[in-house]
């Protein structure tokens, strides 16, 4: 009897130590911080996610190599960014333009001891993938893009099969690609250069609904570049210089529109740090902070309909320089081993 217990205790205790050293780490922060967040006051393992900005429309994701950081886009939209880990020397992570292979929400490598892999979405059959992994605050993966746990289920989560990631450094690419601001720089089919060139002195807005004809809506609004840019299905077909009647912050805020007969309202939307505006509905005094091109106006409300996203931030939404022209991206070439 006390054979069989003793060779039961040990049966247990080789378990749990099974177990535990099989157990998946969780890596980074397990929430999201503030909407808003500044992406360079970012520190390792954190990570914003803040979906409801843009509730529909085709997503594109850009992995900055400068950066270390990791922008999910859904209908031209920022509504993620993440702190990021990719390919150390020897072991590079490949830019270009990719579009997602596979997903496997609980991949082990074939590779590094079958070491666990969490939400992966692969980029390339030589191994390259997005998934949950180690985030030193430097690169420090065998060529894959490393993401907090928390911030790589809701990327999974949220994406299709075949979505598209841009991997952009300084050296190959535009700057707009390398350091994206809150506004999607690329087509988010083909993954391609599409910044808008920035208003001339002499334009007050530019209307260009033709570039994308059918889909989604969403606007965003920069208190800090004093500008509005209109999206639909990803693609950006208008943008305009506004002015603030006072120098009061907006910081960042989400709305969704609804109609009720010929009114327009525009009601909050829960994102992180700002989960008790949910349902609040812009009053008239709000939306006269902001005075917009006439002519501007006239072309855009028409298209508003229920379900029509709008974004104010406190964040530049426009690029100020677009530095020098730099090699368009292309399909990697590059092979990186299997992480």
């Amino acid at each position: 009897m006390h054979r069989l217990r003793g060779l039961l205790g040990l049966i247990l205790a080789l378990g749990g130590a099974f177990a535990f050293a099989n157990a998946v780490p969780f890596w980074g922060s397990a929430t999201s911080m503030p909407a808003g967040t500044p992406p360079e006051s970012l520190r390792p393992g954190d990570w914003v996610w803040q979906a409801a900005a843009a509730p529909a429309g085709p997503i594109v994701l850009i992995v900055s190599l400068d950066e270390q950081r990791t922008y999910a886009f859904r209908n031209g939209v920022l509504i993620g960014y993440a702190s990021s880990s990719t390919g150390k020397p020897g072991h590079e992570t490949p830019t270009g333009v990719f579009m997602t292979l596979q997903k496997d929400a609980d991949h082990h490598s074939k590779t590094y001891n079958n070491a666990p892999m969490p939400y992966q979405q692969r980029l390339t059959w030589d191994g390259v993938a997005l998934h949950a992994g180690g985030l030193p605050g430097y690169p420090s993966s065998h060529g894959c893009v490393h993401l907090p746990s928390g911030f790589a289920k809701v990327l999974f989560d949220a994406s299709p099969l075949g979505m598209t990631v841009v991997v952009a450094a300084e050296k190959s690419s535009p700057v707009a690609v390398a350091h994206p601001l809150p506004v999607a720089p690329v087509d988010p089919q083909k993954g391609q250069l599409d910044a808008e060139p920035a208003l001339s002195d002499l334009e007050a807005f530019r209307w260009q609904p033709d570039r994308s004809a059918t889909g989604p809506l969403s606007l965003v609004l920069s208190r800090s570049d004093q500008r509005v840019v209109v999206l639909r299905n990803g693609v950006e077909i208008g943008r305009a210089k506004i002015s603030l009647v006072d120098g009061k912050p907006f910081d960042t805020h989400a709305f969704v529109a609804h109609r009720f007969g010929d009114e327009l309202r525009w009601t909050a939307v829960s994102i992180p740090g700002h989960e008790a505006e949910e349902d609040h509905v812009l009053d008239a005094s709000e939306v006269e902070r902001v005075r917009f091109p006439a002519e501007f106006l006239q072309r855009v409300l028409p298209l508003v309909e229920e379900g029509t996203s709008l974004v104010v931030t406190e964040l530049p939404i426009v690029p100020h320089t677009t530095g020098a022209p730099l090699t368009v991206l292309a399909e990697a070439q590059t092979e990186a081993a299997a992480d």
